[in-house]
C-alpha cells in the first residue's frame, strides 16, 4: 500500500506539471473573482470575506490541495481595496501567495461601470527536492542547490459591470519566477507560467423568483492548451442555488449554494474528471466555499 500511495503522489505531480496549469482551478470562480482579478475588489457595496478549500484526489497522500482567503471592501465612492491569500500544496511543492488589491471605479454611463485594478503580491515557494528520490525520479543538476524563494509580483485587471452581466479580463501574475517542472520522469528547474483570464456572465430572469446565472471563463497559460469553463446556476429566490459546470475536455461539476442568512453564503462543488489519470482511483475534486458580507 505504501508504494501504491507513492506512485499516486508521483502521478499527481506529473499530471499537475505536464499540463502547465500551475494555479488551481476553482469551480466557484464567479464568487471569488478577486483571487484572479484585482479590479473585482470593491465591486460590492459592502465588505466581503470569502474562504475557499479545494481538494483533489481526496484521501491520497500528496494530492493537490489549496486554501484561499479573500477580503475586499469599497473605500469611498471610487476606490476598492482587498487582500488575497492562497496556499497551494502538491506532492513535494508548497507555495503561499499573498496579494494586495486596488481598484478604481469609472462610471461610463448610467448602466455601465468599469473597474481598473492593480495587484501587488509576494509568493513564497518551496520544494523538497530530496523527496524526488523517494518517488524514483531523476533531477537536473541545478536542483542540487535548490533553495526556497520569496518573489514579488504584480498583476492587472479590468472588470465591466452591468445590472445583468459582467466581463472580466486579468493577468494576476505578470512576472514568472522559478519553480519545478517534470518531463519524462525527470524534474528540472523552470519558470512559472503567466496566466490570463477572460470571464463573463449574464443573469436571465425566468420568473418571479427564478433566474439563470450563466457564466464562462477562458484561461490561457503559456505553453499549454487553453481551458474553458461553462457554468449555469439556477437561483431560486436568492435563498438556494444549484447548477453545473463543464470544463472543456477535462471535467464536469455539480454545485449548490445556500444563503444561510442575509450576509452568509456557503457552497459545495463536486468535480469529476472526464479521464482518470490512474485506473481504479477516485479522480474527483471537492470544493467548499463560504462568503460573509459585512
Amino acid at each position: 500500500m505504501r508504494y501504491f500511495i507513492i506512485l499516486i503522489g508521483l502521478l499527481a505531480f506529473t499530471w499537475h506539471n505536464a499540463h502547465a496549469q500551475q494555479d488551481p482551478h476553482y469551480t466557484f470562480y464567479r464568487y471569488n473573482m478577486n483571487l484572479i482579478n484585482p479590479a473585482y475588489a470593491g465591486t460590492s457595496e459592502s465588505a466581503e470575506l470569502t474562504l475557499g478549500l479545494r481538494s483533489q484526489w481526496a484521501g491520497v497522500e500528496g494530492a493537490p490541495e489549496s486554501q484561499s482567503a479573500l477580503f475586499s471592501m469599497p473605500v469611498g465612492q471610487k476606490v476598492g481595496l482587498g487582500v488575497s491569500i492562497l496556499n497551494d500544496q502538491t506532492f513535494i511543492e508548497n507555495q503561499t501567495w499573498v496579494a494586495i488589491d486596488f481598484s478604481y471605479q469609472l462610471q461610463l454611463n448610467q448602466d455601465y461601470v468599469l473597474y481598473l485594478g492593480l495587484k501587488a503580491s509576494g509568493n513564497s515557494y518551496s520544494a523538497n527536492t530530496q523527496g524526488l528520490v523517494t518517488y524514483g525520479m531523476g533531477q537536473d543538476g541545478t536542483l542540487m542547490d535548490f533553495e526556497s524563494s520569496f518573489t514579488p509580483n504584480v498583476g492587472v485587471g479590468a472588470y465591466l459591470k452591468h445590472e445583468k452581466f459582467f466581463v472580466s479580463l486579468s493577468a494576476p501574475k505578470v512576472m514568472t519566477p522559478d519553480r519545478l517542472e517534470e518531463t519524462n520522469g525527470n524534474a528540472y528547474l523552470s519558470t512559472d507560467k503567466r496566466h490570463v483570464y477572460l470571464a463573463g456572465g449574464y443573469d436571465f430572469e425566468l420568473g418571479k423568483n427564478l433566474s439563470l446565472q450563466a457564466s464562462s471563463m477562458l484561461r490561457y497559460v503559456e505553453a499549454s492548451p487553453m481551458s474553458l469553463d461553462l457554468t449555469s446556476i439556477l437561483d431560486f429566490g436568492e435563498r438556494f442555488k444549484f447548477g453545473a459546470s463543464y470544463r472543456l475536455d477535462e471535467a464536469i461539476s455539480g454545485m449548490f449554494l445556500f444563503d444561510v442568512s442575509s450576509g452568509l453564503n456557503i457552497g459545495y462543488a463536486y468535480e469529476a474528471a472526464l479521464e482518470s489519470s490512474v485506473n481504479n482511483i477516485d479522480n474527483s475534486s471537492h470544493e467548499l466555499f463560504m462568503r460573509l458580507t459585512m
